[in-house]
């Protein structure tokens, strides 16, 4: 086995998010849907499930969600991918559903991290470890994933409970992120100034912001980005983007929180 993990890092479809790190120029965005209809060709749809879940679905019906913690609310879906970081409980689930076929933990071994690259034709989806606070003020090395799903050519990252600013080779490793979901609590994850910082340096088309437990701490972040970011405020919990798509000025998009049901 030892001797064919050479062949097989070789067999794996590339990252285009890692091989193609300038932005693709010339794009405009955002439309809306509800979670329950087709997704147009060439595009993703984003849903804001709750606190760092989100659901990511695409043309040919593959759903994945992001920060799963074993509820998405009442729809009668099973995610095809779920990815789960576990600072927190509401990151993550010890009992996932065993029907979901791509259960991806961000951590291993203590320190010791994971890697992930999942190729299902449609999406790829692989992870880069970042260090998480531990017990009595400690630090677990790798002990969390910033996921990115590449999907209908867009490169799609959520940070995760993020506790450091990524340094220079985890910054080349996640590559390119036309859209990326950030947490924007301001301390239980990153101060405002550490995570603003880091989104300005990604420059992604869209920003979602995530993790947030108040309006002042949302409104707080929102001032931080409007030097360099335009700002909408749509009111719902969804939208669809693809590369034809994306706004000419980098864009913080909120979205609202809202559980899953088939009534939708």
């Amino acid at each position: 086995m030892l001797l064919c993990a050479p062949l097989y890092a070789q067999d794996r479809r590339p990252s285009h998010c890692i091989a193609i790190a300038d932005a693709t120029p010339g794009m405009t965005f955002v439309h809306k849907a509800a979670w329950q209809e087709p997704v147009p060709e060439y595009s993703v749809r984003l849903s804001y499930v709750a606190h760092a879940s989100f659901l990511l679905q695409t043309p040919a019906g593959l759903n994945a969600v992001t920060d799963f913690t074993g509820f998405i609310g009442s729809a009668n879906m099973i995610p095809d991918v779920v990815t789960m970081n576990h600072a927190h409980d509401t990151h993550w689930t010890a009992f996932p559903d065993p029907a979901i076929p791509h259960v991806l933990p961000g951590w291993g071994a203590f320190g010791e991290g994971i890697e992930h690259h999942l190729d299902l034709g449609e999406m790829l989806v692989r992870n880069v470890s970042t260090d998480i606070r531990s017990q009595f003020s400690g630090i677990e090395e790798k002990g969390n994933s910033i996921f990115i799903f590449e999907v209908a050519g867009l490169c799609i990252g959520h940070l995760g409970h993020l506790h450091h600013v990524p340094n220079d080779e985890q910054f080349a490793a996640i590559g390119r992120l036309d859209v990326v979901m950030a947490p924007v609590d301001g301390g239980m994850t990153l101060p405002l100034p550490e995570m603003i910082s880091i989104l300005k340096r990604l420059k992604s088309s869209v920003v979602i912001p995530m993790h947030w437990f108040s309006s002042y701490t949302l409104d707080s972040f929102l001032g931080g980005m409007t030097d360099e970011f335009a700002i909408q405020r749509p009111g719902i919990s969804h939208i669809e983007l693809s590369l034809r798509d994306l706004p000419d000025r980098p864009t913080v998009v909120v979205l609202e929180p809202a559980y899953l049901s088939d009534q939708d």
